[in-house]
């Protein structure tokens, strides 16, 4: 059977039928909830302190939260009305062949990223261990990393739809909602004391604007494009997939940015977690947003096996599931992760173009006029490739303006003006 075919064997690229959608707006709200809470998020909003005043942070915050989460929720909306996954929307528009490059590009970043997942799993872990007087030696690191790919690598052998309705939406989401709500608590009772209006009116120190900042804001929700559509095509309605993914994950990115900017505020330190742990019950709070993390690495690891079984669907998405978690270990184990997140940064960039053109191309009806596959098509992919030069461009020349968000709206509008009509 040939990889490109989008028979039954290839579930990658079959549509989901209709008795297969199980996921309400509310498990859906439940998941991107989850997934959008994270110590990463945290870290990039205390990183916009002190260089931005409280004001301009939560501008761009709020402003950011409600366009990321709102690009993210339209792609889920369109992976749930065509029931397709990434990779299938991917080869929609690209062709069968070439878009065999822009899937694999997805997978290299996936494990990047589930491997910095697990890297920040791992620091945490041993930060908690060392404030609680344990986990003093060196090889703690590696028991660590080892735990929690193992952990990811069971999880792997679940049914995804199964962990999302039952384990996510009735226990891991109430649990991580929680711990936010002690540690804003803790946090605002902090402010307080210091003197809540002093610091709210505290000014920036420069360095950094309010467009750059909502940059980076949006940076984190489109940084889950990639993956949104291999949950949403289980979606019950696209209406509800969209709702429900705009909500949860515009509410969770909102609540931990501007509650790394109100850490930041109150203890400024290079290190969030510790910080954290200063707070009275830090130590259970932040290991249930920890717990919390490893969602995210099951996101990537599991949207990393969609993608490779479009490619190579001899082997089950299960299958994959394992190999990518195993994959995903082994690199925590090995790199220099910390060193290597600007270049997943830069790998991410090509895909905020992709789904500009993505989303011209299928949107408002476009899906059922577009053009029988074909092994290249060759339009979508020249006006992909002028979006990444654009993307850099602006990044170089016009940092200001931001770069995420004009290329998005550039490589929307053409694809959406040169697409078939009828």
């Amino acid at each position: 059977m040939s990889s490109n075919s989008s028979s039954p064997s290839n579930a990658a690229l079959t549509p989901v039928q209709a008795g297969e959608r199980v996921f309400s707006g509310m498990h859906l709200a439940s998941l991107w909830f989850s997934l959008g809470v994270g110590l990463l998020v945290m870290q990039v909003g205390a990183y916009l302190m002190p260089a931005l005043s409280p004001q301009q942070a939560m501008l761009a915050i709020v402003g950011g939260s409600i366009v990321g989460a709102g690009l993210l929720a339209w792609v889920g909306k369109l992976g749930c009305d065509t029931g397709l996954s990434s990779a299938g929307l991917i080869h929609h528009v690209y062709g069968r062949h070439f878009a065999k490059l822009p899937v694999l590009l997805n997978i290299v970043q996936l494990l990047g990223w589930g491997a910095f997942e697990l890297v920040v799993m791992r620091d945490s872990t041993v930060a908690i261990g060392r404030q609680a007087g344990s986990m003093q030696s060196d090889y703690w690191p590696w028991a660590a990393t080892l735990l929690w790919g193992g952990l990811l690598m069971a999880l792997m052998l679940g049914s995804m739809v199964h962990l999302v309705r039952r384990l996510i939406s009735r226990i891991a989401l109430p649990l991580v909602v929680l711990s936010l709500l002690w540690l804003t608590w803790q946090f605002t009772h902090m402010a307080s004391v210091q003197g809540f209006s002093a610091l709210w009116s505290r000014p920036g120190a420069g360095g950094m604007g309010v467009m750059p900042a909502l940059d980076l804001v949006v940076a984190m929700p489109i940084s889950w494009l990639p993956l949104v559509s291999d949950y949403s095509r289980y979606g019950k309605s696209g209406r509800s997939a969209m709702a429900g993914t705009w909500l949860g994950f515009g509410i969770a990115n909102v609540w931990c940015y501007a509650l790394g900017v109100l850490v930041a505020l109150v203890l400024p330190s290079k290190d969030l977690v510790a910080a954290l742990l200063l707070a009275q019950g830090g130590l259970i709070a932040l290991s249930l947003v920890l717990l919390d993390e490893v969602d995210n690495a099951y996101g990537d690891a599991y949207s990393g096996a969609v993608s490779a079984h479009s490619v190579l669907p001899a082997w089950s998405v299960r299958a994959w599931g394992l190999v990518v978690a195993a994959a995903c270990t082994l690199l925590a184990l090995v790199l220099p992760m910390h060193s290597l997140e600007p270049f997943l940064l830069l790998l991410s960039s090509v895909f905020v173009p992709l789904f500009g053109v993505i989303l011209g191309r299928l949107s408002f009806g476009g899906y059922q006029r577009a053009a029988v596959q074909a092994p290249i098509h060759w339009l979508p992919v020249c006006i992909w490739l002028c979006g990444i030069a654009l993307y850099h461009a602006l990044a170089a020349w016009a940092p200001v303006a931001g770069s995420a968000i004009p290329t998005l709206v550039v490589t929307f509008v053409v694809a959406f003006a040169t697409r078939a009509k009828g």
